[in-house]
C-alpha cells in the first residue's frame, strides 16, 4: 500500500511539473509572438547569447542539442528558420567538416536583448514565489 501511495505522489508531482512547463511555454509563446519568435526560438537565441558573449563568437550546434528539448533534426530546422530571418549564421568547422557552428548576428543579438525582459517577466509570473 505504501508503494502505491509513493507512486501516486510521484505521478502527481510529475504531472504538476508537466503542467507548469506547458503553461509557461504557452505564455512565453504569447509574449514573444508579436516579435516573430516562439519559446523554442528564444531558448536557442538565449543559449547563443549566453554561450557567445562577443559578437562573432560561435557555438557548435552539437553543444546545443544537449541543452534544448528538441531533437537534432528539429533543432536544425529551427536554426534554419532563424538563419533565414537573419538572426543567426551557420558555418562549417574547418577542422571537422561534419561540425557546424552557429552564431548570433547583430540583428539576433538586438532582438534577444529586446525580448529578454518579456521572457523573464513570464518566468517571474509563472514560476515566482
Amino acid at each position: 500500500m505504501a508503494a502505491k501511495t509513493a507512486d501516486a505522489g510521484l505521478e502527481e508531482r510529475w504531472r504538476d511539473i508537466l503542467s507548469v512547463h506547458a503553461r509557461t511555454m504557452c505564455e512565453i509563446d504569447r509574449a514573444l509572438h508579436p516579435h516573430g519568435l516562439g519559446a523554442s526560438d528564444f531558448e536557442v537565441l538565449d543559449m547563443l547569447a549566453s554561450a557567445t558573449p562577443e559578437e562573432g563568437d560561435q557555438c557548435r550546434v552539437q553543444n546545443l542539442v544537449g541543452q534544448v528539448h528538441l531533437s537534432q533534426s528539429a533543432l536544425s530546422r529551427l536554426i534554419g528558420r532563424l538563419e533565414k530571418d537573419g538572426l543567426v549564421e551557420r558555418s562549417v568547422c574547418a577542422e571537422d567538416r561534419r561540425g557546424v557552428f552557429v552564431a548570433l548576428t547583430s540583428k539576433g543579438r538586438d532582438l534577444h536583448a529586446e525580448v529578454l525582459p518579456l521572457q523573464r517577466d513570464v518566468l517571474a509570473r509563472m514560476l515566482g514565489d
